[in-house]
């Protein structure tokens, strides 16, 4: 079995592993072929873990439970999810709607017209939202949970006054985006009086 053959076989096996329905005889017959399974798996208390790196922290960890949920939202072809453990959580105040809606617009008077949204993620304490801006090539990512929760990124881009230029109304925008959607997390926080 040549190089090429012999990886597309592994990653089928593993491929079928990581469905976490196999049969035993399944699991034998993977163990036979490829050598031990392991890990084991309980489903009930399985956490997803997603890392990133950060300038100001280093390597930090967002888990989020299985149990946790989310409800996504489209408001002016843009989309909002919002994740929270039940049904009251993740429901989409008209507020939620009047920021995500002034921060698209804002954005697109603010930094560049030509983008493309990605989805906008709505937590308990933070928000994070994604997107490319076409005619510089850039991807950004923004967090309102760091400091300065703002990142690019590009492949060979080039640096003169036009991305400069970029570079500064994206960090203002930043700003004004953190600041309304403080005040959003701030509010989904109040007890309602019922």
């Amino acid at each position: 079995m040549n190089n090429y053959e012999e990886i597309k076989s592994l990653l089928n096996a593993s491929k079928k592993a990581l469905k976490l329905n196999l049969t035993e005889s399944e699991k034998e017959n993977i163990k036979q072929n490829y050598g031990s399974l392991n890990e084991q798996f309980d489903m009930d208390t399985l956490e997803v873990e997603k890392e990133y790196e950060t300038a100001e922290t280093g390597k930090e960890k967002n888990k989020t439970k299985k149990s946790d949920k989310k409800q996504a939202y489209r408001v002016s072809g843009g989309v909002i999810v919002i994740h929270g453990k039940d049904e009251k959580e993740l429901q989409l105040t008209t507020d939620d709607k009047r920021a995500f809606q002034e921060s698209m617009d804002e954005f697109t008077v603010d930094v560049s017209e030509l983008v493309d949204f990605g989805k906008l993620n709505l937590y308990k304490d933070n928000v994070e939202w994604n997107g490319k801006i076409s005619e510089m090539d850039v991807e950004f990512f923004i967090t309102i949970k760091e400091k300065n929760g703002v990142y690019i990124n590009g492949v060979m881009t080039q640096i003169d006054e036009e991305y400069l230029g970029f570079l500064t109304d994206l960090k203002k925008y930043y700003e004004k985006f953190k600041t309304k959607w403080s005040k959003v997390i701030a509010s989904r926080k109040k007890t309602p009086i019922e």
